[in-house]
């Protein structure tokens, strides 16, 4: 059974790594964006909503879709001072336990209540009340993806350590800026 868990864990892995790899896009255009509106604004004197709002979802996008991706290379923050002096095992419990307790519940709860928003959203029509604003469901349905996308690689990780736990394998605890 651990090992069809662990199946579906490198399934979830590699999902994450390519939603990862479309947020390490999204920070170029919004740099690109970013730029273009400044050089609009101040040299011709030309300004948009749309695109001050197209940087604020891109920025959203960015943290939301790579959530996952942080966690999947542990990147997320945590208090290494004790952490790190633990042994394997008790990482591994202690990640098992923080999240079964605390991330999967808190990003399925946000993941749950989010998609309402979305819906109403998408539902309505909503735009942005800025003259010449954008669509506001975009945004709104990337609040469920993301958490969602974290809540698959937590339950991924979740895998990982109890298969460590059991003797299947090595913990992977790896740091994300090994993959910069």
């Amino acid at each position: 059974m651990l090992s069809g868990l662990l199946r579906l864990s490198r399934f979830i892995d590699a999902l994450n790594e390519r939603v990862g790899r479309v947020a390490y896009w999204l920070v170029l255009i919004v740099v690109l964006v970013s730029a273009g509106n400044a050089v609009s604004r101040y040299g011709f004197e030309l300004s948009s909503n749309a695109w001050l709002e197209i940087q604020w979802y891109l920025f959203g996008g960015i943290f939301l879709l790579g959530a996952g991706y942080t966690l999947k290379h542990n990147g997320h923050v945590r208090i290494d001072v004790i952490y790190g002096r633990l042994s394997p095992k008790a990482r591994a419990l202690i990640d098992v336990v923080g999240g079964l307790l605390f991330l999967l519940p808190t990003a399925l709860l946000i993941m749950w209540l989010s998609w309402t928003g979305f819906a109403e959203s998408y539902a309505i029509g909503e735009t942005s009340p800025d003259a010449g604003g954008l669509l506001r469901w975009p945004v709104k349905l990337l609040i469920p993806v993301g958490f969602g996308l974290l809540a698959l690689q937590g339950l991924s990780e979740i895998i990982k350590r109890l298969a460590f736990l059991a003797g299947m394998g090595e913990p992977t605890q790896e740091r994300a800026e090994e993959h910069l």
